[in-house]
Protein backbone atom coordinates (compact mmCIF):
# COMPACT_ATOMS: atom_id res chain seq x y z
CA UNK A 1 0.00 0.00 0.00
CA UNK A 2 3.02 2.49 0.80
CA UNK A 3 3.93 2.30 -3.02
CA UNK A 4 0.14 3.19 -4.37
CA UNK A 5 -0.82 6.80 -4.49
CA UNK A 6 -3.90 7.69 -3.14
CA UNK A 7 -6.12 7.63 -6.19
CA UNK A 8 -4.85 3.87 -6.67
CA UNK A 9 -5.54 2.90 -2.96
CA UNK A 10 -9.05 4.17 -2.90
CA UNK A 11 -9.87 2.67 -6.11
CA UNK A 12 -8.75 -0.54 -4.43
CA UNK A 13 -10.63 -0.25 -1.21
CA UNK A 14 -13.39 0.91 -3.55
CA UNK A 15 -13.34 -2.19 -5.33
CA UNK A 16 -13.85 -4.43 -2.08
CA UNK A 17 -16.49 -1.93 -0.72
CA UNK A 18 -18.55 -2.50 -3.89
CA UNK A 19 -17.89 -6.21 -3.34
CA UNK A 20 -19.11 -6.20 0.06
CA UNK A 21 -21.91 -4.42 -1.50
CA UNK A 22 -22.80 -7.59 -4.44
CA UNK A 23 -21.89 -10.12 -1.66
CA UNK A 24 -24.78 -9.11 0.55
CA UNK A 25 -26.97 -8.97 -2.03
CA UNK A 26 -26.28 -12.45 -3.64
CA UNK A 27 -26.34 -13.89 -0.24
CA UNK A 28 -29.78 -12.32 0.48
CA UNK A 29 -30.81 -14.53 -2.39
CA UNK A 30 -28.96 -17.42 -3.16
CA UNK A 31 -27.56 -20.05 -0.47
CA UNK A 32 -23.82 -19.65 -0.62
CA UNK A 33 -21.17 -22.48 0.61
CA UNK A 34 -20.01 -21.72 4.13
CA UNK A 35 -16.60 -20.65 4.82
CA UNK A 36 -14.66 -24.02 5.95
CA UNK A 37 -10.81 -22.10 6.62
CA UNK A 38 -8.77 -23.49 9.59
CA UNK A 39 -6.89 -20.94 11.90
CA UNK A 40 -3.48 -22.52 10.95
CA UNK A 41 -1.23 -19.66 12.63
CA UNK A 42 -0.07 -22.56 15.13
CA UNK A 43 1.73 -24.62 12.32
CA UNK A 44 5.33 -24.98 12.45
CA UNK A 45 6.02 -23.11 9.29
CA UNK A 46 3.77 -22.07 5.76
CA UNK A 47 4.57 -25.18 4.68
CA UNK A 48 3.39 -27.40 7.46
CA UNK A 49 0.15 -25.20 7.23
CA UNK A 50 -0.29 -25.92 3.66
CA UNK A 51 0.25 -29.62 4.31
CA UNK A 52 -2.25 -29.56 6.78
CA UNK A 53 -4.61 -28.14 4.70
CA UNK A 54 -4.29 -30.37 1.92
CA UNK A 55 -4.97 -33.21 4.41
CA UNK A 56 -8.05 -30.92 5.89
CA UNK A 57 -9.23 -30.61 2.44
CA UNK A 58 -8.91 -34.42 1.14
CA UNK A 59 -6.78 -32.81 -1.46
CA UNK A 60 -3.49 -35.43 -0.89
CA UNK A 61 -0.40 -34.37 -3.21
CA UNK A 62 -3.10 -33.93 -6.17
CA UNK A 63 -2.76 -31.09 -8.50
CA UNK A 64 -5.24 -27.96 -8.35
CA UNK A 65 -6.96 -28.21 -11.16
CA UNK A 66 -8.66 -24.58 -10.55
CA UNK A 67 -8.05 -22.16 -7.57
CA UNK A 68 -10.79 -20.40 -8.51
CA UNK A 69 -13.32 -23.23 -7.90
CA UNK A 70 -11.32 -24.54 -5.00
CA UNK A 71 -11.88 -21.11 -3.01
CA UNK A 72 -15.55 -21.17 -3.82
CA UNK A 73 -16.54 -24.57 -2.43
CA UNK A 74 -14.87 -23.84 0.56
CA UNK A 75 -16.26 -20.52 1.56
CA UNK A 76 -14.33 -18.04 0.18
CA UNK A 77 -15.71 -15.01 -1.75
CA UNK A 78 -13.85 -14.66 -4.95
CA UNK A 79 -13.89 -11.32 -6.79
CA UNK A 80 -11.90 -10.18 -9.79
CA UNK A 81 -9.64 -6.59 -9.98
CA UNK A 82 -10.81 -3.70 -12.22
CA UNK A 83 -8.63 -2.00 -14.76
CA UNK A 84 -8.69 0.77 -12.40
CA UNK A 85 -6.50 -1.24 -10.11
CA UNK A 86 -4.62 -3.28 -12.77
CA UNK A 87 -1.45 -2.61 -10.46
CA UNK A 88 -2.74 -4.35 -7.50
CA UNK A 89 -1.49 -8.52 -7.68
CA UNK A 90 -4.60 -9.37 -5.38
CA UNK A 91 -5.81 -8.78 -1.87
CA UNK A 92 -8.17 -10.36 0.71
CA UNK A 93 -9.51 -10.19 3.80
CA UNK A 94 -12.06 -11.41 6.40
CA UNK A 95 -15.36 -9.52 6.82
CA UNK A 96 -17.28 -10.76 9.75
CA UNK A 97 -16.86 -14.56 9.67
CA UNK A 98 -16.48 -14.50 5.71
CA UNK A 99 -13.35 -14.34 3.46
CA UNK A 100 -13.12 -12.28 0.78
CA UNK A 101 -10.69 -12.43 -2.00
CA UNK A 102 -9.71 -10.26 -4.82
CA UNK A 103 -7.66 -10.94 -7.60
CA UNK A 104 -6.23 -9.20 -11.23
CA UNK A 105 -7.37 -10.87 -14.26
CA UNK A 106 -4.72 -9.23 -16.30
CA UNK A 107 -1.66 -11.74 -14.87
CA UNK A 108 -1.66 -14.93 -16.80
CA UNK A 109 -3.72 -17.83 -15.11
CA UNK A 110 -0.49 -19.48 -13.25
CA UNK A 111 0.33 -16.14 -11.81
CA UNK A 112 -3.15 -15.13 -10.54
CA UNK A 113 -3.21 -19.00 -9.63
CA UNK A 114 -0.46 -18.35 -7.26
CA UNK A 115 -1.82 -14.71 -5.84
CA UNK A 116 -5.12 -16.92 -4.90
CA UNK A 117 -3.16 -19.72 -3.34
CA UNK A 118 -0.56 -16.82 -1.61
CA UNK A 119 -4.41 -14.87 -0.47
CA UNK A 120 -5.49 -17.99 0.79
CA UNK A 121 -1.68 -18.61 3.21
CA UNK A 122 -3.02 -15.03 4.48
CA UNK A 123 -6.26 -16.01 5.35
CA UNK A 124 -5.44 -19.07 7.40
CA UNK A 125 -2.26 -17.89 8.63
CA UNK A 126 -2.79 -14.10 9.98
CA UNK A 127 -6.26 -13.80 10.48
CA UNK A 128 -6.75 -12.51 14.02
CA UNK A 129 -2.94 -11.26 13.94
CA UNK A 130 0.03 -11.43 11.74
CA UNK A 131 3.84 -10.52 11.82
CA UNK A 132 5.47 -7.55 9.88
CA UNK A 133 4.84 -7.17 6.39
CA UNK A 134 7.56 -8.47 5.00
CA UNK A 135 7.70 -11.72 7.16
CA UNK A 136 3.64 -11.95 6.33
CA UNK A 137 4.43 -12.07 2.65
CA UNK A 138 7.11 -14.57 2.96
CA UNK A 139 5.19 -16.85 4.75
CA UNK A 140 2.23 -16.24 2.21
CA UNK A 141 4.83 -17.13 -0.64
CA UNK A 142 5.95 -19.89 1.12
CA UNK A 143 2.13 -21.41 1.76
CA UNK A 144 1.53 -20.47 -1.53
CA UNK A 145 4.47 -22.17 -3.43
CA UNK A 146 3.84 -25.43 -1.02
CA UNK A 147 0.01 -25.96 -1.36
CA UNK A 148 0.07 -25.34 -5.10
CA UNK A 149 3.51 -27.53 -5.59
CA UNK A 150 3.25 -30.45 -2.67
CA UNK A 151 6.65 -31.80 -1.90
CA UNK A 152 5.82 -34.97 -2.38
CA UNK A 153 4.40 -34.70 -5.62
CA UNK A 154 7.47 -32.34 -6.83
CA UNK A 155 9.73 -34.93 -5.51
CA UNK A 156 8.26 -37.62 -7.92
CA UNK A 157 7.77 -35.42 -11.18
CA UNK A 158 10.11 -33.20 -10.98
CA UNK A 159 13.49 -33.50 -12.68
CA UNK A 160 17.16 -33.12 -10.79
CA UNK A 161 18.41 -29.90 -12.00
CA UNK A 162 16.82 -29.16 -14.75
CA UNK A 163 17.03 -26.81 -17.42
CA UNK A 164 14.18 -23.79 -18.65
CA UNK A 165 12.86 -26.53 -21.42
CA UNK A 166 12.08 -28.87 -18.88
CA UNK A 167 10.13 -26.43 -16.09
CA UNK A 168 8.42 -25.21 -19.47
CA UNK A 169 7.23 -28.68 -20.07
CA UNK A 170 7.01 -30.13 -16.24
CA UNK A 171 5.25 -27.17 -14.76
CA UNK A 172 2.01 -27.88 -16.85
CA UNK A 173 1.17 -30.34 -14.52
CA UNK A 174 0.85 -27.86 -11.49
CA UNK A 175 -0.36 -24.73 -13.79
CA UNK A 176 2.57 -22.72 -12.19
CA UNK A 177 5.01 -20.43 -13.38
CA UNK A 178 8.33 -21.63 -14.89
CA UNK A 179 9.71 -18.70 -12.26
CA UNK A 180 7.61 -20.42 -9.34
CA UNK A 181 8.30 -23.94 -10.13
CA UNK A 182 12.52 -22.85 -10.29
CA UNK A 183 12.04 -21.42 -6.91
CA UNK A 184 10.35 -24.47 -5.64
CA UNK A 185 12.90 -26.85 -6.86
CA UNK A 186 15.53 -24.84 -4.96
CA UNK A 187 14.00 -24.71 -2.26
CA UNK A 188 13.61 -28.47 -1.92
CA UNK A 189 17.33 -28.75 -3.05
CA UNK A 190 16.53 -30.43 -6.39
CA UNK A 191 18.80 -27.42 -7.87
CA UNK A 192 21.46 -25.81 -6.27
CA UNK A 193 22.28 -21.91 -5.86
CA UNK A 194 24.26 -21.28 -8.53
CA UNK A 195 22.12 -23.35 -11.18
CA UNK A 196 19.23 -21.33 -9.63
CA UNK A 197 20.47 -18.20 -10.50
CA UNK A 198 21.36 -20.06 -14.04
CA UNK A 199 17.63 -21.10 -14.81
CA UNK A 200 16.43 -16.92 -13.56
CA UNK A 201 19.27 -15.69 -15.92
CA UNK A 202 17.87 -17.87 -19.12
CA UNK A 203 14.12 -17.26 -18.07
CA UNK A 204 14.40 -13.50 -18.02
CA UNK A 205 16.63 -13.34 -21.20
CA UNK A 206 13.86 -15.29 -22.92
CA UNK A 207 11.08 -12.97 -21.63
CA UNK A 208 9.36 -15.84 -19.37
CA UNK A 209 8.54 -13.17 -16.69
CA UNK A 210 6.45 -10.92 -18.54
CA UNK A 211 4.93 -13.60 -20.97
CA UNK A 212 4.35 -17.40 -19.52
CA UNK A 213 5.07 -19.97 -22.14
CA UNK A 214 2.23 -22.70 -22.15
CA UNK A 215 0.05 -20.32 -20.61
CA UNK A 216 -3.36 -21.93 -19.20
CA UNK A 217 -6.95 -20.49 -19.90
CA UNK A 218 -7.45 -17.93 -17.16
CA UNK A 219 -9.83 -19.18 -14.19
CA UNK A 220 -13.34 -17.62 -13.72
CA UNK A 221 -15.53 -18.00 -11.15
CA UNK A 222 -18.05 -20.67 -11.09
CA UNK A 223 -20.47 -19.28 -8.35
CA UNK A 224 -21.37 -16.06 -10.73
CA UNK A 225 -22.01 -18.36 -13.41
CA UNK A 226 -24.77 -20.26 -11.42
CA UNK A 227 -25.76 -16.83 -9.84
CA UNK A 228 -26.29 -15.19 -13.14
CA UNK A 229 -28.07 -17.96 -14.74
CA UNK A 230 -30.70 -18.18 -12.09
CA UNK A 231 -30.96 -14.50 -12.77
CA UNK A 232 -31.49 -14.82 -16.28
CA UNK A 233 -34.29 -17.30 -15.56
CA UNK A 234 -35.85 -14.07 -13.47
CA UNK A 235 -35.17 -11.55 -15.91
CA UNK A 236 -33.00 -9.72 -13.95
CA UNK A 237 -30.61 -8.17 -15.82
CA UNK A 238 -27.17 -6.24 -14.83
CA UNK A 239 -28.61 -2.82 -14.89
CA UNK A 240 -31.24 -3.88 -12.37
CA UNK A 241 -28.51 -5.06 -9.58
CA UNK A 242 -26.59 -1.73 -10.09
CA UNK A 243 -29.56 0.22 -9.82
CA UNK A 244 -30.35 -1.41 -6.23
CA UNK A 245 -26.59 -0.95 -5.67
CA UNK A 246 -26.61 2.20 -6.74
CA UNK A 247 -23.44 1.84 -8.48
CA UNK A 248 -22.06 2.06 -12.35
CA UNK A 249 -22.80 -1.28 -14.22
CA UNK A 250 -19.59 -1.40 -15.05
CA UNK A 251 -18.35 -2.26 -11.63
CA UNK A 252 -20.38 -5.02 -11.08
CA UNK A 253 -18.83 -6.24 -14.32
CA UNK A 254 -15.06 -6.06 -13.36
CA UNK A 255 -15.90 -7.31 -10.06
CA UNK A 256 -17.73 -10.92 -11.70
CA UNK A 257 -14.42 -11.71 -14.00
CA UNK A 258 -16.51 -9.51 -17.14
CA UNK A 259 -19.30 -12.61 -16.99
CA UNK A 260 -21.93 -10.60 -18.77
CA UNK A 261 -25.62 -10.76 -17.18
CA UNK A 262 -27.99 -10.07 -20.26
CA UNK A 263 -31.78 -9.81 -19.83
CA UNK A 264 -34.41 -11.82 -21.12
CA UNK A 265 -36.69 -10.89 -23.90
CA UNK A 266 -38.66 -7.91 -22.66
CA UNK A 267 -36.23 -6.98 -20.16
CA UNK A 268 -38.52 -8.18 -17.11
CA UNK A 269 -38.28 -7.19 -13.94
CA UNK A 270 -37.04 -9.76 -11.18
CA UNK A 271 -39.48 -12.20 -9.91
CA UNK A 272 -40.65 -13.64 -6.44
CA UNK A 273 -38.32 -16.97 -6.19
CA UNK A 274 -40.32 -19.34 -4.04
CA UNK A 275 -36.73 -20.63 -1.71
CA UNK A 276 -33.87 -19.28 -2.21
CA UNK A 277 -31.32 -21.19 -4.32
CA UNK A 278 -28.63 -23.49 -3.12
CA UNK A 279 -25.88 -23.46 -5.20
CA UNK A 280 -23.67 -26.17 -5.43
CA UNK A 281 -19.71 -25.74 -5.95
CA UNK A 282 -17.77 -28.66 -7.67
CA UNK A 283 -14.51 -28.02 -6.25
CA UNK A 284 -10.89 -27.22 -8.12
CA UNK A 285 -8.92 -30.91 -6.77
CA UNK A 286 -8.29 -32.46 -9.93
CA UNK A 287 -9.03 -36.66 -10.14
Amino acid sequence: MSKMTAGQRDAALGAGAVALMLNEWIEQRFELPAAQLPDLSHESSPAAAAAALRRIWGLGELPIKNMVHLLEARGVRVFSLSLDTAHVDAYSMWHTSTPFVFLNTMKSCERSRFDAAHELGHLVLHRHAGPKVKDAERQANEFASAFLMPEGSVLANAPVMATVDQLVSHKVFWTVSVAALAYRLKDLKLVNEWHYRSLCIEIAQRGYQKSEPNSAPRETSQVFQKVFAALREDGLTRADIADQLAVHVNEVDELVFGLALTALAGDAQTQSRPRRPVLQVIEGGRD
